[in-house]
């Protein structure tokens, strides 16, 4: 449009009196204005376009890729993530509208960059995975809105997106997300929202807030208000339930060691913020889960409890890059203390 200003500009300098100053203002006026309204029809064409509708069964090609999902993560089994990942994208491919298979393609990557501890050397494109969860985990919210878990996950990638980018606006929008899913599921994403903050600086405003999600999370499921001092979970254990929104709260089909995972990491929480004396007591309530013994995770624990006191600055990074020990969030199992069989 300006291009075709300037050659009636340069007609009118060699014309004189044919195209006056006034014309040529005239002249970009109308050519801004045709310019606005070409954008406005583009904006009005990609609204009016029909929006992408989920399906309304899931394929058999799906159902195949599920079974190789599930056997690969309950089977702790990492060095599956890229078999998994070509048939669940496969499955995507065949039917971009399947808002679960697009879910699994999101949690393959999130598995892979989160247990990314596992690694002998961690290369710069593990990054990818997180971005790839994003983007893969917006198509599941986009088709099925109302599945809050896939919001919290929404929110937790894109937190990592902004934090990858080191861009505070996406950082922003993740928490803006991460408060709407908390909303959407208590239960669920207030675990969610403080697991994904718990490697912020130990004396930050995000940590303290991740913290204090974690208690709200426990007060949630056992409606009332646990003891911070003595946190004893044993007056509410016999509020178990695989039914309902606080089926969160307890271990199910999907996490077989849903508890004594939230425990090791609220311990280790409490451990990285300084207090090991009441991380000892929530470490100690894992225990109570009926599976506890079946726990491949178990002695991970009992260590914990041994250490707590020295772990304090471990968690903070203190010491030996290598050896020292991590915190939940930063080991090799992550996902695995609540997911592995």
């Amino acid at each position: 449009m300006l291009h075709f200003a300037a050659k009636l500009e340069q007609r009118g300098s060699r014309h004189g009196a044919l195209l006056s100053p006034a014309f040529s203002a005239c002249a970009l006026v109308l050519c801004a204005l045709v310019s606005v309204a070409l954008t406005g029809c583009e904006r009005i064409a990609e609204h009016s376009t029909a929006a992408k509708t989920a399906a309304s069964a899931r394929t058999d090609v799906a159902k195949a890729a599920d079974k190789t999902f599930w056997e690969a993560f309950h089977g702790g089994q990492y060095d599956r993530i890229a078999e998994a990942l070509e048939v669940e994208t496969r499955a995507y491919l065949a039917d971009p509208r399947d808002a679960l298979t697009a879910a699994h393609v999101g949690w393959l990557h999130m598995w892979r960059v989160g247990e990314r501890a596992r690694l002998s050397s961690t290369p710069a494109t593990i990054t990818d995975d997180a971005l790839l969860a994003r983007r893969y985990f917006e198509e599941a919210v986009s088709l099925d809105p109302k599945e809050a878990r896939y919001k919290g996950f929404l929110a937790a990638a894109t937190l990592a997106a902004g934090a990858i980018n080191q861009n505070d606006r996406i950082s922003v929008h993740g928490y803006l997300a991460m408060r709407d899913a908390i909303d959407a599921w208590p239960e669920f994403n207030l675990f969610t929202a403080g697991y994904a903050l718990s490697g912020q600086p130990a004396d930050s405003k995000r940590y303290a807030e991740a913290l204090q999600w974690q208690w709200e999370d426990i007060d949630v499921c056992i409606g009332s208000k646990l003891d911070r001092a003595r946190p004893d979970m044993r007056p509410f254990m016999h509020l178990e339930t695989r039914e309902g929104a606080k089926r969160a709260c307890w271990n199910s089909w999907i996490a077989p060691h849903n508890f004594e995972g939230f425990f090791l990491n609220m311990g280790d929480m409490l451990v990285k913020a300084g207090d090991p004396t009441t991380a000892g007591a929530l470490y100690a309530d894992a225990r109570l889960s009926s599976t506890y013994d079946q726990w491949p995770f178990k002695d991970v624990l009992e260590k914990r409890i041994q250490e707590a006191a020295a772990n304090v600055a471990a968690f903070n990074g203190k010491g030996p890059d290598v050896a020292r020990p991590r915190i939940m969030l930063e080991s090799p199992f992550a996902c695995m203390a609540c997911h592995q069989q």
